[in-house]
């Protein structure tokens, strides 16, 4: 597998997570597949393949002790910028799985998070940090979900 075929199967890999999370986060189904780390274990093997593939001697030089002029000349590497790419996605497939259990524990509103997250990881992590701040703060008969756990909810 060429390493763009990689990326590009690495970014449409992570699509219906996405769109379970988003679409349709009281689904039963939708609970199972996301309470799997699998989708993190294809990802992170990808990942690994493709870091061990773009580190040389001078990479890894630059990367020990880091400087910009040196991660922007790394990332100019098509495998370098592949592997960055997917650390992305991972990791903001990640943070994306726990604003969702958030959600689904706290009963606090995740779309407009979830989606945030899926284009701008960290922005989606401070939105729900602050929706949930707010829910918390001006709605607090809101938060009546938190004392069920995610497995009731998945039974019911």
């Amino acid at each position: 597998m060429t390493i763009s075929q990689i990326f590009n199967f690495a970014n449409l890999f992570v699509l219906p997570f996405w769109a379970l999370m988003i679409l349709l986060p009281n689904w039963k189904v939708t609970r199972q597949i996301m309470s799997s780390y699998l989708p993190f274990v294809l990802l992170a093997g990808a990942y690994l393949y493709l870091f061990i593939s773009s580190i040389t001697p001078e990479n890894a030089q630059a990367l020990s002790n880091p400087q910009l002029t040196d991660i922007a000349r790394f990332f100019t590497d098509e495998t370098a910028a592949a592997t960055g790419w997917i650390h992305f996605l991972v990791m903001d497939l990640f943070v994306g799985r726990w604003i969702y259990w958030e959600g689904q524990k706290t009963g606090v509103w995740t779309i407009h998070s979830l989606a945030l997250c899926l284009f701008a990881g960290p922005m989606g992590l401070l939105s729900h940090i602050l929706t949930y701040w707010i829910a918390k703060t001006f709605f607090p008969n809101f938060q009546q979900n938190e004392t069920v756990t995610v497995e009731e909810k998945a039974t019911s």
